[in-house]
Formats: structure tokens, C-alpha cells, sequence
């Protein structure tokens, strides 16, 4: 018997049989797992009122039926929008801050799901304000863990990035020891029946604060500034995204985090894209920024499995059960996920149509909420 960071006992050779584990395997591949996972459960989504959480809970009301979504977020005024916008009794409104752990522990009780998407993601923000985005990114991160465990929460999904594998930046480095938090807090007494897991992709279409916001901007002054023609990145949609959290909530047994399967793009072409008109600029490589992504490294490859459209990095503890995810194969020893050798890139026509489907996310940016 060992006691982990938390404090909880962790016994390895009870672990595989205990009655909870298997609870979980039996939730997972049941043929009658149930495709509304959300029914009668209870959600809590930090940083609810950014576009994630937005889209995110649009999805869980037109197809699923919990018994109440917490929004839990310190802006004041975009919980007023929001409430005022859904005037949904399911929705429940809760001022807070990731850092405030009693605030949180008393927003999770009753909870059954808690959904982490709170964090300082801005790269240069956090270059420059690193005590910051450590509270946030790291201490918000042991908070969730801490407040779940203490209110027996059935799962746990926590936000990544592709900017927490082999990170260069403070903000990529926080959020690999939240990534790492998160899988070895699984690590807990068998008779707690919290799951934790991790989403990791990377850049979502049209979100507030992306480069599509920034470059439609900057199309009215005529010039688009790029750090390097070779730049490449990973690109997902906000609801491909939603759907991508929601089947990982539903795969998931503890541990595990997951990496969709989704194209990359070229920095230059996403501009051709938008403003073919414009003149480019070519700025350099600011500090904290990859000429390209990764999601997997070829260190993680021995742990990886691949299923169709997805992978799994699978955790390296005594507790994991190599035979969980069933369907999975292997990757080759010498695999690794980076956005510039992607066998999937977007075209600019590609480009041209995702951008026109989603222009509306820069009027959210510019005028703070949806009209």
C-alpha cells in the first residue's frame, strides 16, 4: 500500500478485480451502453461561457436530457448573456474560479460529470504572466481532482492541447502536468468510483481568440501577418470537437488520454483562403510558437493504440489493463502525430468553405456574444 500525491491509498494488486473497476469495463463495452450518456446525470463545465462550453452545452440539450448543467465561470457578464440567451431551467449559473477550491467543491456537489475546459491558453500571455497561468493551467487542475474525488464524481473529462506534447511554451508545459495530473489521479483507493481522462486536439475553427478572428481583422488593413510559410497545424470544428468529448466521456474507463483523428493546415493557405486579395507578411516565428504541432510524440508510441478515427494514449501504471480498449492496434515503435506529416490536409477550398461556414464565431469576437 502506497499513498499517492492526494493522499489516497493505492494498492495495485486489489486494483484490477476491485468491484468499481469492473463496473467500469461493464459500462464500457455493454452492447446496451446507453447512446444518451448524459440522461439524469448532473454536469459541471468549467469555463462554460467560452465557445467550447457553449457549443457543448447546445449539444447536450438537443440530444441528450440531463437534470442540470452547472455553468461554472468567473465572467459575470457572459453567464448574464448566456442565461439570458438559453432561459433554460436545466442551466444553472455559477460564479467561480478553478483556483477557489471551496467555491468549487460547493458547485460539485450532487454532480455526476464535470467537464474541465477552464484554462489560460493565450501563448504570449502566458510567456509573460507564468505565476498566473500556473494556478490556473496546474493548481486548477489538482483543485478538480481533489473536489471530485472528495464528492465520489462518476467521470472527469480535462481539456489538452497539441501544445502539451513536447511543449516549448509555459502554457504547453502546464498543461502536460495537467495532463499528467489527471491520468495518474486514477491512481486512487478502489473504493472511490471517480474516472479520470483526457481530450487532447488541436487548434477548433472559429473559436473566440483564434487565428480565423484575427485574420478577418486584419483583411480590412490589407495585409495578413504570418510567422513562417512552413507553418503547419492540426485543425478541428467546435462541434467536432463537442462530439469527440462527449464519445471519449463515453469510452472512457480512467487514464486514458485521447487524440482524434482530424486534418491539418497550412498557416499560408488558411490565409489564401480568407483574404486571397491581401498581401502576406512574413513576421517570424514569435517565442513559445512550433513551425508544426504534435499530439503524439514518438516516445508515447509504444503506449498508443489506434482504432478508426481516434487514438488512445494508454497510461503506464500497474492499474491499466492493456485488453480495455478492445479493437484497438498497436502503432508502429517509430510513430508519431505532428501536423506536418499528417496523411490528412485540408485544401484552401477545403478551407474556403469551413471559414464561410463559420465567420459568424469573428462576430462573436468582436462584439464579446452571440447576435
Amino acid at each position: 500500500m502506497e499513498n499517492n500525491v492526494w493522499g489516497f491509498k493505492e494498492n495495485n494488486s486489489d486494483y484490477k478485480g476491485d468491484v468499481i473497476n469492473q463496473e467500469r469495463i461493464e459500462r464500457s463495452v455493454s452492447p446496451n451502453f446507453q447512446k444518451k450518456i448524459f440522461e439524469g446525470k448532473t454536469i459541471l463545465i468549467t469555463g462554460g461561457t467560452g465557445s467550447f462550453g457553449n457549443a457543448f452545452i447546445k449539444h447536450v440539450l438537443e440530444h441528450d436530457c440531463p437534470k442540470q448543467i452547472i455553468v461554472y465561470s468567473r465572467d459575470e457578464m457572459k453567464q448574464w448573456f448566456m442565461n439570458k440567451e438559453y432561459g433554460n431551467k436545466i442551466l444553472k449559473f455559477v460564479l467561480g474560479d478553478v483556483r477557489d477550491r471551496k467555491r468549487l467543491s460547493l458547485a460539485c456537489k450532487g454532480v455526476d460529470y464535470i467537464v474541465h475546459t477552464a484554462a489560460m491558453k493565450i501563448v504570449h500571455t502566458g510567456e509573460e504572466n507564468p505565476p498566473e497561468t500556473i494556478k490556473t493551467n496546474i493548481l486548477g487542475a489538482m483543485n478538480i481532482i481533489e473536489v471530485a474525488l472528495e464528492n465520489n464524481i462518476e467521470k472527469v473529462i480535462a481539456f489538452s492541447t497539441d501544445k502539451a506534447c513536447n511543449p516549448v511554451n509555459l502554457y504547453g508545459a502546464t498543461k502536460l502536468c495537467s495532463d499528467k495530473l489527471f491520468v495518474a489521479a486514477n491512481s486512487h483507493s478502489p473504493t472511490k468510483r471517480t474516472s479520470f481522462a483526457v481530450a487532447r486536439y488541436g487548434n477548433v475553427i472559429g473559436s473566440r481568440g483564434s487565428i480565423i478572428p484575427f485574420f478577418l481583422e486584419k483583411k480590412r488593413e490589407g495585409v495578413l501577418p504570418i510567422t513562417d510559410e512552413r507553418m503547419t497545424r492540426f485543425w478541428i470544428t467546435l462541434e467536432d470537437g463537442v462530439k469527440f468529448v462527449v464519445n471519449s466521456l463515453r469510452r472512457m474507463r480512467g487514464g486514458e488520454i485521447f487524440v482524434p483523428k482530424i486534418p491539418s493546415m497550412r498557416i499560408v493557405d488558411l490565409a489564401k483562403a480568407i483574404a486571397p486579395e491581401c498581401e502576406i507578411k512574413y513576421i517570424g516565428i514569435k517565442p513559445g510558437e512550433k513551425l508544426h504541432e504534435s499530439m503524439i510524440a514518438a516516445d508515447d508510441a509504444r503506449n498508443v493504440i489506434e482504432f478508426e478515427d481516434y487514438y488512445i494514449i494508454q497510461p503506464q501504471f500497474d492499474w491499466w489493463e492493456k485488453d480495455y480498449h478492445v479493437g484497438g492496434k498497436s502503432v508502429s515503435d517509430t510513430f508519431q502525430y505532428v501536423s506536418n506529416t499528417n496523411p490528412k490536409f485540408l485544401t484552401i477550398d477545403d478551407m474556403v468553405k469551413l471559414v464561410g461556414k463559420h465567420v459568424r464565431a469573428y462576430n462573436e469576437y468582436v462584439h464579446g456574444w452571440k447576435k
